[in-house]
């Protein structure tokens, strides 16, 4: 099967990846199998009106290959890549990383971006219905009916989202985008913001910014309807990945269902030591990055 046929297949099913997965390496096929499985994810939109089984989106950060960046020198890329993507504010990052310790006091480091819960606080207290979630499990915010009461900013145990006190600054052309809230540009005064798990990358058949920034590919897109889920360069079944590594979610005893899970590490896949105190470096703004409308990536690499 060659290139066009992995990318028009209509075939492309569960059934017949975990097929073409059984007979060759999972790296080997990686960067064969990302068109099928995001060319799908770009059908999304036109699906909307038609039935069938969405997308159901879901991350993996693999912290034996996250190491804040300090190997390389760098700020993480994965919030350089979102701050650019985004054009968030100043001070106001959608994804952090943190340096914290496990259980024996050994260091590492831990992305944190919108948790996407199954059953999300934010929603529940939300008294005008800005912030919903979508049929494809993504938790967002419709800016024009946000009356920053900041009640989801009380209830989310997750501190993953943030207020704008003051108006903040937007990219030149921001006020002729299109606004919508799976790309809320331009960013509003008195509004809540957060990770929307690029909505409108995936709609379009990308992936994240976090996930395609990331220089140790520690970052996957997942999808629990077709069980797999993708760093940019290996493909791997979701399911098992999760089980065979000993996945977890943060603070599951809350019951909120979390769609971010971790693989425990501590970057020792690029030689980070757990005894190391090397700082991450702080992250970049869009603006010190040179990120435009018409180049949002603007060089966080």
């Amino acid at each position: 099967m060659n290139q066009d046929e992995l990318t028009t297949a209509p075939s492309m099913s569960r059934r017949n990846l975990l097929r073409l997965l059984g007979g060759t390496g999972l790296t080997a096929l990686a960067m064969r199998l990302m068109p099928a499985f995001l060319s799908q994810a770009r059908a999304a939109p036109s699906r909307a009106d038609k039935p069938g089984p969405k997308r159901q989106w879901a991350m993996v950060f693999d912290l034996r290959r996250c190491e804040g960046c300090v190997t390389t020198d760098k700020a993480p890329q994965c919030v350089e890549g979102c701050n650019a993507e985004h054009f968030v504010p100043s001070g106001q990052e959608w994804i952090r990383v943190y340096e914290t310790e496990n259980g024996a006091g050994h260091n590492y480091f831990l992305p944190r971006p919108c948790m996407q819960c199954e059953n999300p606080p934010c929603v529940n207290v939300c008294p005008v219905g800005a912030t919903y979630r979508t049929d494809e499990g993504v938790i967002l915010i419709d800016h024009t009916r946000c009356i920053g009461c900041r009640m989801c900013m009380a209830a989310c145990p997750y501190g993953v989202r943030v207020f704008n006190w003051t108006a903040p600054d937007n990219p030149a052309g921001a006020l002729f985008a299109n606004y919508t809230p799976e790309y809320p540009i331009p960013h509003r005064q008195g509004t809540v913001e957060k990770c929307m798990l690029c909505a409108h990358r995936t709609q379009d058949g990308k992936l994240p910014a976090c996930v395609e920034a990331c220089p140790m590919y520690a970052v996957y897109l997942g999808d629990y309807t077709e069980d797999i889920a993708t760093n940019g360069k290996d493909v791997v079944k979701l399911s098992h990945f999760l089980a065979e590594n000993s996945a977890y979610r943060l603070k599951e005893e809350l019951g909120t269902r979390p769609r971010v899970w971790y693989i425990p590490g501590h970057g020792q896949e690029y030689g980070h030591d757990i005894n190391e105190q090397r700082h991450p470096k702080p992250a970049r703004s869009w603006q010190d990055m040179g990120a435009t409308l018409d180049n949002p990536h603007g060089g966080h690499k």
